[in-house]
């Protein structure tokens, strides 16, 4: 959605850096679900809200760091094909990983070490040939900008998650479902926040109606796309952030990166993007690394219940004896 803002005449980078975290009122809605349905169940004495003042500046704090990297996101998705900045941003697992191992002390393993290490030379593989598929009307310059902002936008995402479990470990309250919508609303409003600022400081609210005017699609769809990509990306957050809680920043990295195949076939069935022998091989370095990172967590977790199962045997022969 929003390659198609760009590719249709929109122009305005601070505005689709907005659009990213823009829907975070949305999240409301979950929330005063989940509200009235404790409210039900322990009556007038439910607490309205879970975040403590410590939870909502650490929040904050990620969500401005967040809306630098929709920026960087942003400028390198109006310069760079679909199938180009995907392949970038599925760089982020290996930053994901490293972040991951230095903030929440994660475990590394030969598996994860080397999925780091075909995904990183993937992004290396494209910036070898990285005119070969540059849009029309963009510069040799503006593309190789918009290269390191896409994958600069991969690497500040690849921390950002890792914080984000952090605060989870730090919480010192139980973690729900209400608090982790809390969060990422906090987190959201915040990277709102600092794009609103880039959209007062560039002038891209007096631009919108002009713009819209002028898109390719007409006026109506440009706010249709607006929109969409607004649910779509709040959509995301709640998804990326739910699996941080339900699981780790890294498989939060990793089902990002199980999405790559599904954007390459969508960029070139709906932009008619070629699909040049550079990306195909990066593509298949990158899948390598997310089918060697998970066949090390299946061997991880299964060594996990073998031990255990030893461990419960070795105690039942105890209490026999």
């Amino acid at each position: 959605m929003m390659r198609l803002y760009f590719v249709e005449g929109g122009s305005r980078i601070w505005l689709s850096s907005w659009l990213q975290t823009g829907g975070w009122p949305l999240t409301l809605i979950p929330l005063a679900v989940l509200y009235f349905y404790r409210r039900k169940i322990k009556g007038s004495d439910t607490k309205f809200y879970f975040i403590t003042p410590r939870i909502f500046i650490a929040s904050f704090v990620i969500g401005v760091v967040i809306g630098l990297d929709d920026f960087f996101y942003s400028w390198g998705g109006s310069k760079l094909p679909v199938s180009t900045s995907s392949l970038l941003i599925a760089a982020q697992l290996a930053f994901t990983a490293i972040g991951a191992f230095f903030i929440v002390k994660l475990k590394l393993t030969s598996y994860s070490i080397n999925a780091v290490v075909v995904l990183t030379v993937g992004a290396v593989l494209l910036g070898i040939r990285a005119n070969s598929d540059r849009p029309e009307g963009v510069t040799s310059k503006a593309y190789v900008i918009g290269f390191i902002m896409t994958l600069s936008a991969a690497g500040l995402y690849g921390l950002i998650i890792p914080c984000i479990e952090l605060i989870y470990m730090k919480a010192k309250q139980a973690i729900t479902a209400t608090l982790v919508l809390e969060i990422q609303m906090v987190m959201c409003f915040a990277a709102t926040a600092f794009c609103t600022i880039g959209m007062i400081v560039n002038k891209d609210f007096q631009a919108i109606s002009r713009e819209a005017k002028q898109y390719n699609l007409g006026e109506a769809r440009y706010y249709i796309v607006l929109v969409w990509s607004t649910i779509i990306w709040q959509c995301f957050y709640v998804g990326a952030i739910g699996v941080i809680y339900c699981s780790s920043s890294l498989m939060s990295g990793i089902l990002l990166a199980v999405l790559l195949p599904v954007t390459e076939v969508l960029a070139v069935i709906f932009f008619k993007e070629k699909f040049s022998g550079e990306k195909g091989l990066s593509l298949f370095l990158s899948l390598w690394g997310f089918v060697s990172y998970m066949y090390g967590e299946y061997k991880q977790e299964k060594q996990k219940n073998n031990k255990s199962q030893e461990n419960e045997m070795t105690t039942m022969n105890s209490e026999c004896v």
